[in-house]
C-alpha cells in the first residue's frame, strides 16, 4: 500500500466517527511518520479525545490512556517497583506510558511532577524508576489534549515540554454543515476502524520519510524564517534549531503521504503555523496587544521570500 493510498484509507476510517476539518487527521499523520508527539488543543466538546482514541485505533500495537488529574503521581505514569512478599524481591509494575500510542488527556490538569514524568519519555524514549533506565517500545507516539481557556485546576505547560511535541493541532468548532451531520448521527455507534499499520510498517515510513530530497534552498528557506522569528522585537523565544529541525521533519512527512520524493516550499508553508506557534513566546508588550504566534508568522511568511525554483 502507497503512503497516498494509506492516508486516503486512514481518512475514511476516522471519518465514521470522526465529522470535522481533515486537517486535523492530516497533522495526525505527519507526527505519527515524522516521529514526533501532538498535542490536540480546545475547548471542551470539540471531540479531541475522540479524535485521539480514534487515530491510534488505525494503528496496531498498544495503546494506553492516562488521565492527568491534580493528584497524579510520577510513578502512576511510569510505574514503580513493588515488593512481592512470595520472593521477596522487587518487581516492575509497567506504568501506562509503556504502549506504542499514549494518550495523555488533559495534560495540564497534572501538577509539574507528572508532567515533567513525560519529559524524559517523550524526548529520550525511555524512563528512569528507581535509577534504572528501561526503553520505552518502538514506535512511541504521545497524543495529548489540553484545553487552553481554562483557569482553575490547571498548571501551565513549561515551554521545555512544550518544545517537545512537535506539531500542535488546534481543533476549532465545526462548521455548520458538520455540526447538522453530527447531530443527525449522533445515535449511531460508528465501528471500530481497522488497524492499518503495525509497529513494522510505521518504522519502515519513518525511515523511508528521511530519504525524502530536500534542497538547499528548503534548507535556507527554513533557517531564514528561523532567523526572522529571533530577530523580530516582539519576540522573547524565537524558534529554535530544535524547531527548525521538527519543520523540516514535517515536511518530508507530509512530502511522504503526497506521494512526492521531495520537499516543496508549500510544505513549509502548510506546516510552519503548526510546528512553530506553540512554540514562540512573545514579549509582554505584544501579549498585551492581543497578537498571537500565529500572527507573527503570518508576517514572517510575508517578509521572506522563498530563493527557488517552486517545485524545488
Amino acid at each position: 500500500m502507497s503512503p497516498t493510498e494509506l492516508t486516503q484509507n486512514i481518512h475514511a476510517s476516522m471519518a465514521d466517527g470522526y465529522i470535522g476539518d481533515p486537517v486535523v487527521i492530516d497533522h495526525l499523520l505527519v507526527a505519527l511518520i515524522a516521529g514526533g508527539h501532538a498535542l490536540l488543543e480546545g475547548v471542551p466538546g470539540v471531540a479531541k479525545t475522540t479524535v485521539a482514541k480514534r487515530f491510534a485505533d488505525t494503528l496496531g500495537g498498544s495503546f494506553n490512556r492516562i488521565q492527568f488529574t491534580q493528584d497524579l503521581l510520577p510513578g502512576d505514569v511510569t510505574g514503580s517497583q513493588v515488593f512481592n512478599m512470595q520472593t521477596r524481591e522487587f518487581e516492575l509494575h509497567p506504568g501506562p506510558i509503556f504502549a506504542n500510542v499514549v494518550l495523555g488527556d488533559e495534560i495540564n490538569r497534572a501538577p509539574p511532577k507528572a508532567q515533567s514524568a513525560l519529559l524524559e519519555a517523550m524526548q529520550e524514549r525511555q524512563v528512569t524508576i528507581d535509577g534504572k533506565t528501561l526503553s520505552l517500545p518502538d514506535p512511541f507516539l504521545v497524543l495529548a489534549t489540553r484545553n487552553p481557556t481554562e483557569q482553575t485546576g490547571v498548571y501551565p505547560l513549561p515551554e521545555a515540554q512544550i518544545d517537545r511535541f512537535l506539531i500542535r493541532i488546534r481543533m476549532e468548532y465545526p462548521s455548520l454543515d458538520d455540526e447538522i451531520e453530527l447531530l443527525s448521527r449522533w445515535s449511531e455507534s460508528p465501528p471500530r476502524p481497522r488497524a492499518w499499520l503495525d509497529s513494522a510498517q510505521i518504522i519502515a515510513l519513518r525511515r523511508q520519510a528521511l530519504s525524502i530530497h530536500v534542497s538547499a534552498d528548503i534548507n535556507r528557506y527554513i533557517a531564514e524564517l528561523a532567523a526572522e522569528s529571533r530577530q523580530d522585537t516582539r519576540v522573547q523565544l524565537g524558534a529554535s534549531p530544535r524547531a527548525a529541525l521538527a519543520l523540516l521533519l514535517a515536511c518530508r512527512a507530509r512530502a511522504l503521504l503526497d506521494g512526492r520524493d521531495h520537499v516543496l516550499p508549500d510544505d513549509v508553508r502548510a506546516l510552519i503555523q503548526a510546528v512553530w506557534a506553540h512554540r514562540i513566546v512573545l514579549n509582554l508588550d505584544a501579549q498585551m496587544a492581543g497578537l498571537g504566534g500565529e500572527h507573527l508568522i503570518d508576517e514572517w511568511l510575508r517578509s521572506i521570500e522563498f530563493k527557488g525554483p517552486a517545485n524545488t
